[in-house]
């Protein structure tokens, strides 16, 4: 539900139509910034233990009442200096969807919906991840726990599940919720923020499974401040908090406002050990004055070089990917902890999508069949920032949604990057913009699997059609910046969303830690038109040989999903 409180969406500032960033400006009577290192040490954190079973939850409404309407966009730029040496180069979009056969889901089911819920929260921040035994789904204000087959275990609303764990996360869960699980300690980690009253103090509420076990293995609950400054009692509203698993910490980025105001990004780090041990928890957080929207990388596979430090991506109109890199050399004096950036990766130009081009202001303008249109998200990154190391060749995969063209921007398409080398040199290695017809794509999420093919995940609508839940792919060997894979309807939907503009926030695609393959995937959709939004989850191989070796018989001929590339 992130970019909360505020109906009036900010203007950007002339040029934002063309692709020109321009940086906010602080607020009149905006708290401070903080002092030149802008290191906050957090306070230890001690956690309350849970030891219950979570089947026996009650299942509650929730009693969040908080208006979701999004937050105003602000998207600041790097220095002009910094900004000078970029070269913007045009790319073809994909025209066409993939000549590969892509393979159907192996599982496909509902997830939670908007019945959990008595003032039907909007958006629903639809999210999900895989461990060995089950799948997590977490959406706004609730937490579903299924088996890999579908059937759904327990489900209950966020304060049911923070009931026991200190304030506000006990009754005060507002939202932008995450759920991630950490194939390297065999944990869960479920997060929302909090808060009592709406000016402050701001928390995030953090819970770690003591076990592989989320049912009944039992649970720490941390209630960590996260909206502090450096002047006593004066507190910046971390909004959009986003959250990556790494080897040393849980990373986590939010926009901090003052009032309506983005003053600054911020990022912060987790110590991990100390969440899955139960720890007194250390932690640490650094604004970045001017920059907006940043998200941590989330490892998947084999872990990065030793000592790596976490990378941090935002998406720049005046063509960059922009990266930092947050490291924590002494968990014992976190004030150590530097985050060093932008390095400005060129990119091929974009437009935003959904911006008036006389008014400047982001617009909802993906339409429904019989609806009204619903936000793009133009201006955000899309969870996740996926980090790979395959046999040292380091990666970041990551995707946004951008437009055909500047005037109000349609249809929608989905711009994906891999970034390599992102701790030596980084560079794109390869780059698209998937937008194969004249229908809307957007809230996607990528992930990769062991042997490089990738899979894409998103909603697709239509002034035709329902929005429904889609997904393409590509193999390792299909040419770059190409999805090659065809594209396969995970549902389609029966309905549009009546009464709110608000889709997303976002979607999750994730991998399988059993094999390292298989691709699980959640979005939202409607079976009816109406305010009673409902969520699917699915799972799917982008190569069915994904791991081994394929069979030596002609696989074209027998398996024509498998195109020539993949089968050299």
């Amino acid at each position: 539900m992130s970019k909360l409180k505020f109906g009036l969406w900010l203007v950007f500032l002339s040029g934002l139509a063309a692709g020109v960033f321009v940086a906010p400006s602080a607020p009149v009577g905006a708290a401070p910034p903080n002092p030149p290192s802008n290191v906050i040490v957090g306070k230890p954190v001690t956690p309350v233990s849970f030891d219950g079973d979570l089947r026996q939850l009650p299942r509650l409404a929730t009693t969040d009442t908080v208006p979701l309407l999004r937050r105003p966009a602000a998207v600041p730029t790097p220095s002009a200096s910094k900004r000078a040496p970029l070269t913007n180069t045009a790319l073809a979009r994909q025209t066409k969807i993939g000549a590969g056969r892509m393979p159907s889901p192996s599982v496909n089911f509902d997830g939670l919906d908007s019945m959990i819920n008595a003032s039907r929260l909007f958006p629903p921040d639809p999210n999900g991840d895989v461990g060995p035994n089950h799948y997590i789904q977490t959406v706004n204000v609730g937490i579903g726990i299924f088996s890999k087959t579908g059937t759904l275990l327990a489900s209950f609303t966020y304060n049911s599940f923070f009931a026991t764990a200190l304030a506000p996360c006990n009754t005060g869960n507002h939202g932008d919720v995450i759920v991630l699980y950490d194939a390297q300690s065999d944990r869960w980690f479920i997060t929302d923020f909090a808060w009592t009253i709406g000016t402050g103090p701001y928390f995030e509420c953090i819970a770690v499974s003591k076990t592989a076990d989320p049912l009944s293995g039992g649970w720490w609950f941390y209630t960590v401040d996260i909206g502090s400054t450096t002047t006593p009692g004066v507190y910046w509203f971390p909004d959009y908090p986003k959250l990556g698993v790494w080897w040393d910490a849980i990373y986590m980025s939010a926009n901090m406002f003052a009032g309506s105001t983005v003053v600054s990004a911020r990022a912060y780090a987790f110590n991990r050990a100390d969440l899955i041990s139960g720890g007194v928890l250390r932690n640490v957080a650094i604004d970045v004055l001017g920059a907006y929207a940043l998200l941590p990388s989330n490892l998947r596979g084999t872990a990065p070089p030793a000592g790596a430090p976490n990378y941090y991506a935002a998406v720049n109109p005046a063509g960059a990917l922009s990266l930092w890199e947050f490291s924590v050399p002494d968990w014992n004096n976190t004030s150590t902890a530097t985050l060093t950036g932008p390095t400005n990766v060129p990119i091929a130009s974009f437009a935003i999508p959904c911006v008036d081009p006389i008014l400047g202001v982001l617009a909802a303008c993906v339409p429904q069949l019989g609806g009204s249109s619903v936000d793009a998200l133009g201006d955000l990154l899309m969870m996740q920032l996926q980090y790979r190391n395959r046999s040292g060749v380091e990666s970041l995969w990551v995707n946004h949604t951008v437009a055909a063209s500047s005037d109000v921007g349609y249809p929608t398409g989905i711009r994906w990057y891999e970034v390599r080398d992102p701790g030596g040199t980084p560079t794109i290695y390869q780059q698209g913009t998937y937008q194969p017809d004249t229908n809307y794509r957007w809230t996607g999420s990528l992930a990769v699997d062991r042997d490089g093919n990738a899979a894409l995940g998103f909603n697709v609508s239509s002034a035709a059609m329902y929005p429904a839940i889609r997904y393409t792919g590509r193999l390792l060997n299909d040419p770059l910046g190409t999805m090659g894979q065809g594209e396969v309807e995970i549902i389609a939907g029966g309905g549009s969303q009546i009464g709110s503009n608000r889709w997303g926030d976002y979607s999750a695609m994730t991998i399988d830690p059993t094999d390292d393959c298989t691709f699980w995937y959640t979005g939202e959709y409607y079976s009816t038109s109406g305010n009673v939004w409902r969520t699917r989850v699915a799972a799917f191989k982008v190569y069915p040989w994904c791991g081994s070796t394929p069979p030596v018989v002609s696989e074209i001929y027998y398996f024509p999903w498998v195109s020539k590339a993949a089968s050299q």
